[in-house]
């Protein structure tokens, strides 16, 4: 399985474990995974691409999939025909895998960079795979 990188900033590198298990995820849905980075900072965000299409997730709306245009590690990622699928920045990656194989989206939950909600916890709980 194709999981992201270390990532050589620490703020960045706490999302590895929550990205790799929304991988896992996918791939557990059928998935074909092409390659997953960790992004840039101010927001810290991930890309999984599937073949044409892609994955982003960012620590301010969660994700959004649509067709991969480009991207690559320390580039932001672009898509076309972006979906939203909501549900807030840290849904199950059961739940987002599920989101992301049948289109479907949730309502949209925006939070703060650096906001004091337990958001830095909750990641921190996805212990990523060595």
């Amino acid at each position: 399985m194709k999981t992201p990188l270390p990532h050589p900033d620490p703020e960045v590198d706490e999302s590895r474990g929550y990205i790799t298990a929304v991988t896992r995820e996918l791939v557990l849905q059928g998935v074909d995974i092409d390659r997953v980075w960790l992004d840039p900072s101010g927001p810290v965000d991930a890309t999984i691409v599937t073949g044409t299409h892609a994955l982003v997730w960012n620590e301010t709306h969660g994700w959004t999939a649509g067709r991969f245009v480009s991207g690559e590690q320390g580039v932001r990622t672009v898509l076309a025909d972006p979906l939203l699928l909501g549900g807030g920045v840290l849904p199950l990656p059961s739940e987002i895998a599920l989101r992301a194989v049948l289109g479907r989206s949730e309502p949209l939950v925006v939070r703060r960079i650096r906001a004091r909600d337990g958001f830095q916890e909750t990641l921190r709980s996805y212990l990523p795979l060595s």
